[in-house]
């Protein structure tokens, strides 16, 4: 099986009841995957794709997002069972604790809810070779 990861989504916005809530608990997902906070405001911080504010920002119009699905890509297994446990940590609450799943063999993950109650997901594919540990986009 090949799975291509390119620049499909350029960035997802997520707008939350309270971003301090929200701010503890992806900033501690992003620690365990190696995601720096790229930018932060009052109202708003973002990592690598995904922005997330508050609902009173300028970069929102005033009404939350709902309930989604986001999936983040773990290295191994271990980076998975670490995102689970540090998501519980920071207020998430268990959608489902780590293990294998039948999307396909060697397709492991665990699913959080965050404080707006999106499902998040931190999976790990198998084994596999990539082409290159990111894409840079420079302007």
């Amino acid at each position: 099986m090949e799975l291509y990861r390119g620049r499909l989504i350029d960035h997802l916005q997520l707008v939350v009841r309270d971003l301090q809530a929200s701010r503890r608990f992806y900033g501690a997902l992003f620690e365990v995957l190696g995601i720096p906070i790229g930018g932060e405001a009052e109202d708003y911080f973002w990592a690598d794709e995904l922005f997330v504010s508050s609902a009173d920002s300028r970069a929102a119009r005033g009404v939350l997002t709902g309930r989604h699905h986001l999936a983040f890509q773990a290295r191994d297994r271990a980076i998975v069972d670490a995102f689970y446990q540090a998501g519980l940590a920071a207020g998430g609450k268990d959608n489902g604790a780590p293990g294998e799943r039948p999307y396909h063999p060697g397709y492991y993950a665990c699913f959080l809810l965050d404080p707006d109650g999106n499902n998040i997901e931190a999976v790990f594919h198998g084994e596999a070779r990539r082409s290159a540990a990111a894409v840079v986009v420079s302007f």
